[in-house]
Formats: C-alpha cells, sequence, structure tokens
C-alpha cells in the first residue's frame, strides 16, 4: 500500500464510519478495487484510523464529552459498550474470516439498505428527544442492537440508531447517541487492534507492525488525520439529511452499491 492508497482509504473510513453505509465493506471493496494487497499492515490500517474519526465526535461535542458534572452520561456509554467488547472478543476470528471473503459483505450491504428503505416508518412516535432522557436500561439494550454489525457490511452506525429508534428516541437524538456509543467502541477495538492482538502472517503485534517501517508509522498518521477531517464533515451532513429525508436514501444507495459491488466481484472471482 503506497502514500495515495492510504489516503484514499482514509477518506472512504472518515465518510462512511458515522453513515449507515458500512464503513468496513466500503474500505475492503476500495482496496479490492484499487489492488492493495491485503495483508497484515492493511487490515491493521483499516482499524486503526478509526481513531481519527472517534476525534471527529469527540472535537464536535467537546462540551458533551467534557462536562464532567453529568457523571450518567459516561455511565451509560460505559454500559452500553460493555455488549461489543464481549461478543466482539468470543467472535473475533470468525469475523476476521467473513473479511476475507467480499461476496456475503455485498449481500449484506443490499439487505440492509432494504431494512433501511422501511425504517421510518416503523417508528412514528417517538418519546424520547434529548440524551439525559436515556436510560441505563435503554443504552444496554442499544449496545446489544450495535453487535449486529459485528457481520460485517451490516453498518454498526445504522444498527445502533435503529436500536434507539426501537427504545423510543427520535432520529436524531438515535443517530447523535451512536456517535457517542462510536467513541468507546472504537476506542477499545483499536487499542486491541494495536496492543493486544496478534496478527496471524506476520505474528506480530498491532504497534510492533507500526514501527516495523517508517512508512508504516506515517501512513497511520496520515490516514488519521484524513479520517479526521472528512469525518467532521461526514457526521455534520448526516445529521442534516436524516432530520430532512430520515434512512430512505442511504437505503437506496446501499442496494445500488451492493448490486454493483456483487457484480463487480462475481465477475472478478
Amino acid at each position: 500500500m503506497n502514500y495515495l492508497q492510504a489516503i484514499l482509504i482514509a477518506i472512504v473510513e472518515g465518510l462512511t464510519e458515522y453513515l449507515p453505509v458500512s464503513s468496513t465493506a466500503h474500505m475492503i471493496f476500495t482496496s479490492s478495487f484499487f489492488g492493495i494487497q491485503e495483508d497484515d499492515f492493511v487490515k491493521l490500517f483499516q482499524v486503526s484510523i478509526q481513531f481519527g474519526a472517534i476525534l471527529a465526535v469527540v472535537v464536535l461535542y467537546w462540551k458533551k464529552f467534557f462536562d464532567f458534572s453529568k457523571i450518567n452520561f459516561y455511565i451509560k456509554l460505559a454500559c452500553a459498550v460493555i455488549p461489543a467488547l464481549v461478543l466482539g472478543k468470543i467472535f473475533d476470528d470468525k469475523i476476521d474470516a467473513i473479511l476475507g471473503n467480499p461476496i456475503p459483505i455485498a449481500i449484506v450491504l443490499i439487505l440492509g439498505g432494504i431494512v433501511l428503505l422501511f425504517i421510518d416508518n416503523q417508528f412514528k412516535n417517538p418519546t424520547i428527544i434529548h440524551e439525559e432522557d436515556i436510560t441505563i436500561k435503554k443504552a444496554i439494550t442499544i449496545g446489544f442492537w450495535q453487535c449486529l454489525a459485528m457481520m460485517p457490511g451490516t453498518s454498526r452506525s445504522a444498527a445502533s440508531i435503529i436500536g434507539g429508534m426501537q427504545q423510543g428516541l427520535d432520529r436524531k437524538t438515535a443517530a447523535e447517541f451512536s456517535f457517542f456509543l462510536a467513541v468507546p467502541t472504537m476506542l477499545a477495538v483499536t487499542t486491541y487492534s494495536l496492543f493486544l492482538k496478534t496478527y496471524e502472517v506476520s505474528q506480530l503485534k498491532g504497534y510492533e507492525l507500526l514501527t516495523q517501517s517508517s512508512n508504516n508509522l506515517k501512513m497511520f498518521l496520515i490516514g488519521n488525520v484524513v479520517a479526521f477531517i472528512v469525518a467532521v464533515i461526514a457526521i455534520k451532513f448526516f445529521i442534516e439529511i436524516i432530520k430532512k429525508f430520515g434512512f430512505k436514501p442511504w437505503g437506496y444507495y446501499r442496494i445500488v452499491a451492493g448490486i454493483l459491488l456483487l457484480a463487480y466481484f462475481s465477475l472478478n472471482k
């Protein structure tokens, strides 16, 4: 992977991390389309640049994250992230196996798009319009919904937003809580990938892969900066779209993208 390819993947990550379209699927498809060899460093890079996207939420909602007088906010996020930490560790190997096959990911992309076409009609009477009204029980339930995204192509954002709406949150509040929940979730995933996970081919930890060469470390830093900048723009864009049009535009996008990608990978199998 060269610097230009790293920047392209980072742009894709920043654009799609908080949209209900599956950032993982888009990064895999981008890598395949540009002929990027999927070695251990590429796998690490695709996960670790999520750190930049995390910072975008913290910066945009800094008043929320640094208001230490509201301890319940942190407790809710801590409780909501537990299901993903536990189930993610249990199914880590199975998730890695699916990531190597883009065809089922494209199919899930299509199926998720169909769900988004109808989701607005299912939750028409929200009862919660402020994050402060989300109970710990509801936060944990949303955390379990988020775990549906362990199937690559599902979209962590879509799963947690739908979970929030199912729990009575309006679209905007559900989207924002999904952004908040992404911070501890993606921070845990990035930390695990860098310091705890041993990569199959090289048998190295993530931080060892980064320090293996100066190019790896530079691409890591550049990728996170690019992902941060693009994610800031994407979050603002998504909030406005979801308030005006709901989820249908994203549903149509997923279906069209999934069909095109399914055809592409079927023909180039």
